[in-house]
């Protein structure tokens, strides 16, 4: 059983306005979550400038990257960008990394750059992490050589799987994860994203998904509150995300368990 204490994250990368993107932010902080975390997407808004801006808005809220694409920057941009935030958010900043999702090549293109092969993104991560210095990093991962990395270099692993997986599934990925850890595996704080929280799955990932799976939290506050309970005794997972237009469905949860 992980010593972790729960702590929950809100993943949102669009708004309309300044004024619409600080509200966010705000009242994220309200519920109880820890975290305001930005994609790195050509089609949302830019993380480093996003997170600057909610942290300014917030006194409590940490801001983070969910996640860095590994080809769109190189280490040394990412750790002077690291660096600044740190200083101007007061230390309130997360860095988050991964290979990239499956589009994140057509926006590498668009820049620019060059998106390189797996094993060319997963030591760009590395380099990345050795450059960067005092926050706390994370790494999206679920191949082997991605876990790998994250087991030896990460603070914290979120795992980047479908969310219509099943426990035993996710059981399997830490299963590996445990093995290439070692002795570091007691220190890392385990994460997941949920794709949707609420006392029913949207359509359309009941059409997509079947509605089912660890990335799909449905039920009551007292439901999925011990949903999650059970997962972190079975799993060890005690960061829990959410895509931001659940947060208010996911709040009674935040409230129960942030923490414990």
């Amino acid at each position: 059983m992980t010593s972790h204490p729960f702590r929950f994250g809100v993943v949102a990368g669009q708004a309309p306005d300044a004024e619409a993107w600080a509200g966010l932010a705000r009242r994220a902080e309200r519920l109880g979550y820890s975290t305001l975390l930005v994609p790195d997407t050509l089609a949302t808004l830019s993380p480093f400038t996003a997170a600057a801006v909610a942290a300014a808005v917030t006194t409590t809220l940490r801001v983070g990257t969910y996640v860095l694409s590994a080809a769109n920057r190189t280490p040394e941009a990412v750790a002077w960008e690291t660096a600044t935030l740190h200083t101007l958010t007061g230390g309130r900043f997360e860095l988050g990394l991964g290979a990239g999702r499956p589009d994140a090549e057509q926006d590498a293109v668009a820049l620019g750059l060059r998106f390189g092969t797996p094993s060319q993104r997963i030591e760009h991560i590395s380099r990345t992490i050795d450059a960067v210095k005092d926050v706390r990093v994370l790494v999206a991962a679920s191949g082997t050589r991605l876990l790998r990395l994250a087991a030896a270099k990460a603070d914290t692993v979120a795992l980047g799987v479908p969310p219509h997986y099943t426990e035993q599934q996710v059981a399997a990925k830490l299963d590996e994860l445990y093995e290439l850890a070692g002795d570091r595996f007691n220190d890392l704080e385990l994460g997941m994203n949920l794709a949707a929280a609420g006392a029913e799955p949207p359509s359309w990932l009941t059409d997509r998904f079947g509605g089912t799976g660890t990335g799909i939290l449905t039920g009551t506050a007292g439901e999925m509150a011990d949903t999650l309970r059970r997962r972190r005794d079975r799993l060890g997972v005690s960061y829990v995300s959410v895509n931001a237009q659940c947060m208010d469905h996911l709040a009674p949860v935040v409230e129960r368990l942030t923490g414990t």
